[in-house]
């Protein structure tokens, strides 16, 4: 059974900003990792059909990553890119765990709004090894990062 997991904040940037934060590797690295863990971009080319490969790992040693040890290791794909208005990007996690195989595809959108920017994501097909709740808040606490670092 398919899955779509979401989230949204409004920040204080325009769309513009916004979409540079998504498409600049530095930028990722500071912001996309949720509280807990930090980002480590192994590769990263941000066009249609362009891919990335990013790690983000456990600041907990101890933790159990998706891909062994302290890590969650995963490739993505840019499907879509339209310029301060949405993102569209597939993602498959690198597991031995088949509760996370299958490709996951995130949808973000900008959509202005009087304060700035309406963030809104979307995460379609996640695989069921993720439980909804700490995706959700994974993704809240990512938004949380995207306003700190761009406004």
């Amino acid at each position: 059974m398919s899955r779509t997991d979401t989230g949204q904040r409004l920040i204080a940037a325009s769309p513009e900003r916004l979409y540079a934060a998504y498409v600049d590797p530095d930028a990722i690295a500071a912001w996309r990792p949720p509280e807990g863990m930090t980002a480590r971009i192994e590769a990263f080319d941000p066009r249609e059909g362009g891919g990335y490969r990013m790690a983000f790992v456990y600041e907990d040693a101890a933790t159990a990553g998706k891909s062994g040890d302290n890590v969650d290791l995963f490739e993505g794909r840019f499907v879509e890119l339209v310029p301060g208005r949405r993102i569209v990007e597939q993602v498959d996690f690198d597991s031995p765990d088949p509760a996370f195989a299958g490709t996951m595809t995130i949808t973000t959108t900008f959509e202005p709004a009087e304060g700035g920017t309406l963030v809104s994501v979307a995460c379609a097909d996640v695989p069921p090894g993720i439980s909804q709740a700490d995706h959700e808040e994974g993704i809240a606490s990512s938004l949380a990062n995207l306003a700190s670092f761009v406004e």
